[in-house]
């Protein structure tokens, strides 16, 4: 497994990658970064727990979003593609498992940063 450190909110990680999925890891943590930029942006939190949070649960509601979408054109949505678009794939049980994930992470304390 290699390891990557990146930049989320300015702040540096060292993350696990396996062989081969560091594009696709850089590519989640820009989105990442990207979403708690947004919300810290518009000025109304500045916990990084809190905005860490708000920004998972947005990505989360964007993949059941495009799960549930329309999957053929003439029923009112682009088609989607699950080979070149992963999160067509996600399951609402996926979703379940990330927020899962998401909790534990959080632990007692609230503390995922």
């Amino acid at each position: 497994m290699k390891q990557l450190e990146v930049q989320i909110m300015g702040q540096s990680y060292l993350l696990g990658c396996p062989e081969g999925g560091e594009d696709r890891l850089r590519d989640a943590v820009s989105k990442v970064d990207a979403a708690m930029c947004k919300i810290r942006d518009a000025g109304k939190l500045k916990a990084r727990d809190r905005i860490a949070v708000l920004a998972a649960l947005n990505l989360a509601f964007e993949l059941s979003e495009r799960a549930s979408a329309p999957a053929s054109p003439a029923a009112g949505g682009a088609a989607m593609n699950t080979a070149t678009d992963p999160a067509a794939a996600v399951a609402p049980q996926q979703l379940s498992a990330l927020l899962a994930k998401l909790d534990q992470a959080l632990g007692d304390d609230g503390q995922l940063l």
